[in-house]
C-alpha cells in the first residue's frame, strides 16, 4: 500500500471587520479544515461561512478549540486546570458542531490550537482532560495532536482514533516538541526547505531538529498555517510535491 497523507489548515480566523487568510482558495488544496471557534479568532458569522465553504468543497471539518485569548491569538500560555480545559473544549466543539449541523454535515476531528496544543503535548493531565471532552462529545471524532505527544497518548488510552500531526513550517527540538516561537529556527520561511522536510517526514518518518539531532516522527496529517502571507502558494507547491512523490493526499 502506498503512502497517504492528510493536508490540514487552520482557518476561519477572521474576526469582525478584519480578514485573515485566503480560506476559500486554500480549500481547493487541503483535505481537512481546522476552524477557529471564537476563543482565539473567528466569530459566529465567520464560523458559519467557513463551515459552509468547507462543506461545499468536500473538505473534512474539524473544531480548533483554544485558550480564551483573542488578543494573543491563543498563543500565550495560561494557567488552567484540567477541568477548565475539558469545559472550554466541550464549549467550542459544541459551538462549531451547531454550524456543521445547520450546513447538513458533521465534524470529523478536533485539533487544539496554539498554546493549548503545546501545553497538552507535554502536560498529561491537560491532555487527558481534552481527550475526555472529545470522547464525551462524540467518541467517533478523531483527535489530532503532535506526533509522539501526551495528547496522542491520552486519546489512544481511552479508545479515540488519533492522528499524528507534523508541521511544514515549524522547527523541532530533539525531544520531538515544536521549537518555541521566537527561538532561532522556530519558523521556517524557506519554501524549498520546508517541502523537503515534509517529504522526509512522510516518506521516511524522520525530521532533523534545530540542534541537528534526527528525530523519529509519525506523519498522518501535515499542518499548513493559513495566516501566513504565502500560505496559498506554499500549499500548491507542497501538494504538487507530495503527489509527484507518489503520496496520496486525502482526508483522515
Amino acid at each position: 500500500m502506498g503512502k497517504t497523507i492528510d493536508l490540514n489548515c487552520d482557518m476561519g480566523e477572521s474576526f469582525g471587520a478584519w480578514t485573515m487568510g485566503r480560506d476559500e482558495d486554500l480549500l481547493e488544496l487541503i483535505t481537512s479544515a481546522n476552524i477557529a471557534c471564537g476563543f482565539h479568532a473567528g466569530d459566529p458569522a465567520t464560523m458559519m461561512r467557513t463551515v459552509q465553504l468547507a462543506a461545499a468543497k468536500g473538505v473534512a471539518l474539524g473544531a480548533h478549540p483554544s485558550l480564551p485569548d483573542l488578543q494573543g491569538f491563543g498563543r500565550r500560555t495560561m494557567g488552567i486546570t484540567p477541568e477548565e480545559a475539558r469545559g472550554l473544549t466541550l464549549y467550542q466543539v459544541g459551538a462549531l458542531d451547531a454550524f456543521a449541523r445547520a450546513a447538513g454535515t458533521s465534524l470529523r476531528h478536533v485539533k487544539p490550537h496554539g498554546a493549548l496544543y503545546n501545553m497538552a503535548a507535554k502536560d498529561r493531565a491537560l491532555a487527558e482532560a481534552i481527550a475526555c471532552a472529545v470522547r464525551d462529545f462524540e467518541p467517533s471524532l478523531i483527535l489530532v495532536g503532535l506526533s509522539g505527544s501526551a495528547l496522542i497518548g491520552a486519546g489512544q488510552k481511552i479508545g479515540l482514533s488519533c492522528a499524528s500531526e507534523v508541521f511544514a513550517d515549524r522547527g523541532y527540538e530533539a525531544d520531538g516538541s515544536l521549537s518555541p516561537r521566537g527561538e532561532p529556527g522556530a519558523l521556517i520561511t524557506d519554501e524549498e526547505f520546508a517541502v523537503s522536510r515534509v517529504l522526509r517526514m512522510v516518506l521516511e518518518g524522520r525530521v532533523e531538529s534545530r540542534t541537528g539531532v534526527d528525530v523519529a516522527i509519525k506523519a498522518e496529517t501535515v499542518c499548513i498555517h493559513g495566516d501566513q502571507p504565502k500560505a496559498l502558494a506554499f500549499a500548491r507547491r507542497l501538494r504538487r510535491a507530495l503527489e509527484e512523490a507518489g503520496v496520496e493526499v486525502r482526508a483522515l
